[in-house]
């Protein structure tokens, strides 16, 4: 079945199950680390139910979370992608809920950033924009731009982002932070389409922050990639805080 491994990916097995990552340690930024299980010694009954444990209840850890459960509290089988699993693995009842939402963003959000979309890019101080296809790579590393000119943009290494709506100016004190952004929940309604993203990030070299700027062609794709990316934003975030 996994006779063909794709390039730069590597199967590795674990207590919880078989899961396929990276081979030169550069994991996806959407990606979680498996949790510390809690030992069985020190779970006598389900986490969940507080029913106890003996030789006919035997004792499950939901491979998200690492708790300990019962087999009624932690029978359901999901899909887990942010931890790269090959097949669905047992999850509690309220991790399988968050993993459930989370496969909408790996079957659909995800495709719309790799297939990429046109913007009008305008780069550091520069003040003449570019007409670019902007799009995320498949191994989620690198956001590229490419046009008359063409650079990258490593993902782990944005530090702050804001969506632009028509009704949103770029100016100076309505630039929120990455964190504060994804705090606020913000997400654009229908009534104020989103008009453009707005990226600070570091560079690998240097300690400097360069802005990048991407403003909405008529390509219609650009909106849905732009709320795409919001999504994507929170994820990374959520992998930073766990």
């Amino acid at each position: 079945m996994f006779s063909s491994v794709p390039p730069g990916k590597k199967l590795v097995r674990s207590c919880s199950g078989l899961r396929m990552v990276a081979d030169g340690g550069m994991n996806s930024p959407f990606c979680l680390e498996e949790p510390q299980w809690v030992p069985d010694k020190e779970c006598h009954r389900c986490m969940q139910c507080d029913i106890k444990f003996d030789f006919m209840k035997r004792k499950h850890h939901c491979r998200r979370c690492g708790r300990c459960f019962c087999d009624k509290c932690c029978s359901k089988k999901v899909p887990l992608a942010r931890m790269c699993f090959v097949d669905p693995v047992r999850h509690c009842a309220e991790c399988s809920l968050v993993s459930q939402k989370e496969m909408d963003f790996f079957d659909k959000q995800l495709k719309v950033l790799i297939a990429g979309a046109t913007f009008n890019v305008t780069s550091g101080e520069s003040e003449k924009p570019e007409m670019m296809t902007c799009r995320l790579t498949s191994h989620h590393l690198y956001l590229w731009l490419d046009g008359e000119t063409h650079f990258e943009v490593m993902v782990s290494r944005i530090s702050s982002m804001q969506i632009l709506t028509d009704a949103a100016s770029p100016g100076d004190s309505d630039i929120h932070s990455y964190c504060s952004l994804l705090d606020s929940h913000f997400i654009p309604e229908e009534s104020s389409r989103p008009s453009g993203i707005l990226i600070h990030y570091k560079l690998v070299s240097r300690v400097d922050t360069e802005q990048l700027r991407m403003d909405v062609t008529e390509d219609k794709k650009g909106p849905a990639w732009l709320a795409a990316m919001y999504k994507a934003a929170k994820m990374m975030k959520e992998s930073v805080d766990q």
